[in-house]
């Protein structure tokens, strides 16, 4: 078993580097189980990327539920992120129903459905970000009513920041996830958008949303103070959006073109001074 969680780490560090950076700050004995978490999220999010046509994505995903079903029992041993995940699931009693909820969220992301809706679009982050947050929440303090409200707020946060980076892969690819009664209230044009051609309207959409972003973050920060600093490493990656948010509102940003990232140094520093605060 301690290959396939190292297997798991491995994979974080390759697909998803903030959680991996953010993972490495958390207690040796927590660390594997939160990794397997991570892993099992970085693998069901690549699923869309990694499959020419939805069918092919909803047969994995299928495998997944499997897995957690316990009918795919025979298969497992080829798959080290289900094995560490099973054997996470069962020794730290994490809800198999949160899990499950993370496959049918990422559903979505095999069409080219539009985004309805606001509501629709707090849902899709409450289901995959917001969920991270909770099950990590989990596995390093526990469960405890306090943090999974933050894990929402944080959630939201974290998955704003994450959906408006991935902006310009997401539109090269004819998804856009911006809910359509935003880009209706400010008069978005979808034509610019499959077109790549950047707005005043659009920039005020994502204006907007960022600014959902750091009321968002501000409640997380709020409702983590009241948190033990061992129930909080779980949240270090929110750390990391307010550097995110501040490159997306610099004068020369194009949401089609500007990648949005932050030096791995910056990144590391940034988690480091937000764990070393946690231990003051």
């Amino acid at each position: 078993m301690q290959d396939a969680y190292a297997h798991c780490q491995a994979l974080v560090r390759e697909l998803d580097r903030d959680r991996y950076l953010a993972g490495l700050f958390v207690p040796a004995d927590e660390r594997p189980h939160l990794f397997a978490l991570y892993a099992f999220n970085a693998e069901i999010t690549a699923v869309p990327e990694r499959v020419r046509e939805p069918m092919a994505g909803e047969v994995r995903l299928q495998w997944w539920r499997d897995v957690l079903a316990g009918t795919a029992a025979g298969e497992i041993s080829g798959s080290p992120v289900a094995a560490a995940l099973l054997d996470t699931i069962e020794r730290r009693e994490l809800p198999r129903a949160g899990i499950e909820g993370l496959i049918e969220a990422h559903a979505f992301d095999l069409y080219s459905d539009p985004m309805p809706n606001r509501a629709a679009f707090d849902g899709y982050i409450h289901s995959t970000s917001s969920l991270v947050f909770e099950l990590a929440g989990r596995l390093v303090g526990g469960p405890n009513e306090l943090a999974n409200e933050a894990a929402e707020h944080a959630g939201q946060a974290y998955g704003i920041a994450g959906l408006l980076r991935a902006f310009p892969l997401h539109a090269s690819r004819g998804r856009i996830f911006l809910p359509q009664d935003l880009l209706e209230e400010f008069k978005v044009s979808t034509a610019d958008l499959l077109a790549g051609r950047p707005s005043p309207a659009l920039a005020t959409a994502l204006r907007a949303l960022r600014q959902d972003a750091r009321s968002h973050l501000q409640a997380a920060h709020q409702r983590l103070a009241a948190l033990p600093p061992t129930a909080r490493v779980a949240f270090l990656p929110l750390a990391l959006v307010d550097a995110y948010l501040a490159r997306m509102d610099a004068a020369d940003y194009d949401p089609f073109r500007t990648p949005i990232d932050v030096p791995q140094w910056r990144r590391q520093w940034t988690l480091w001074r937000a764990a070393r605060r946690l231990r003051v």
